[in-house]
């Protein structure tokens, strides 16, 4: 399988582990950036991983920033990206399985490289079970088509 990586600066460390990881687990590996730790913005990362996935040229993807959460942000920005923020490969599974997940993302500095490493064999082992999770998904991607564009007033 294909895997796109993509990272800011403060994933970076984690995203060439993982990489290694991901090719000693047998994958192929498609990587995005950064490619150093000089400062970089992470919705380019996550943007170019979410392209890359949607485009077909990876199966899966990961997105790595300092504590997953903007990077994340961004590529569920994407219409089409379901990522999944996990901490655990119990979590990556089950974001595989029932939210048909296809984008990964971590924490750098959260996420030790033993239980990352898990965390991505989790996620790329499991496959999506369909049956009551097609039509939760089916739901998901229908408000992504519908958006949510309402307006508001602030007090």
């Amino acid at each position: 399988m294909i895997l796109a990586f993509g990272s800011d600066h403060a994933g970076f460390p984690l995203k060439e582990h993982l990489i290694e990881t991901a090719k000693t687990l047998g994958h192929e590996v498609l990587d995005l950036g950064t490619y150093s730790l000089e400062s970089v913005d992470y919705p380019e990362y996550a943007v170019a991983v979410s392209e890359a996935v949607l485009g077909g040229r990876a199966a899966l993807g990961v997105v790595i920033c300092s504590n997953g959460v903007g990077i994340s942000i961004t590529a569920n920005k994407v219409p089409g990206i379901r990522c999944a923020l996990c901490h655990t490969s119990w979590g990556a599974a089950r974001a595989r399985q029932h939210a048909n997940a296809n984008v990964l993302a971590l924490g750098g500095w959260e996420t030790g490289i033993g239980v990352a490493d898990d965390i991505l064999r989790a996620f790329t082992k499991a496959e999506f079970e369909g049956g009551r999770h097609e039509r939760r998904v089916g739901k998901m991607m229908d408000v992504e088509a519908r958006g949510i564009a309402r307006e508001t007033t602030r007090a």
